[in-house]
């Protein structure tokens, strides 16, 4: 693909996920477009369907939240300010996330597959965010990433169904409450 295509691919998928956080994944093609400044047309030409595109946008935030683990270590003050960081974009993720179980209801075995993915790209991004804390001593050692993943995303179902729900707040608690 060429460079120009790559990075509207890129915007259009980071128009996509900025209207699935807002209105889910059942949010209008034509939300989509005009958040991305592009036609119709040219969202199904690049994701015929919705499915598509939704498995898209999972990839493309995966790959996005596991490129930020290592940049927030490298520019926040602390290991804990990197983690939390890298905590908030992961429950942000975790809002289209859940809305893929229903996009992909029919196959399975795909959901299995992008489940596995998400795993071996982002257990090893939170471990090393972990140790480095640890190491520091702004938290404590022996703390399981996928453990903490699972926490945090059930800090997040259902978050979308009531609006006095403020899972960020629960998951910044949880974060909080990692320290020795």
């Amino acid at each position: 693909m060429r460079a120009d295509a790559r990075r509207n691919e890129k915007a259009l998928l980071d128009a996509a996920a900025s209207v699935f956080v807002a209105s889910g994944v059942d949010a209008p093609v034509r939300a989509i477009a005009a958040e991305a400044g592009v036609g119709m047309g040219t969202i199904y030409r690049h994701f015929p369907t919705r499915a598509d595109l939704v498995v898209a946008v999972y990839r493309h935030q995966v790959e996005a939240c596991a490129e930020a683990g290592p940049a927030l270590l490298a520019e926040s003050p602390s290991p804990h300010v990197a983690l939390g960081r890298w905590i908030d974009l992961f429950a942000d993720f975790l809002v289209t996330k859940h809305g893929l179980a229903a996009a992909l209801r029919s196959d399975e075995a795909g959901f299995e597959t992008l489940h596995a993915y998400f795993l071996d790209r982002l257990v090893p991004v939170c471990a090393d965010l972990l140790a480095a804390a640890a190491e520091a001593g702004d938290i404590r050692a022996g703390l399981d990433a996928y453990e903490l993943m699972r926490g945090v995303g059930n800090l997040c179902i259902g978050a979308d169904h009531d609006d006095r729900y403020d899972a960020r707040k629960l998951v910044g608690f949880l974060v909080a409450g990692l320290r020795p």
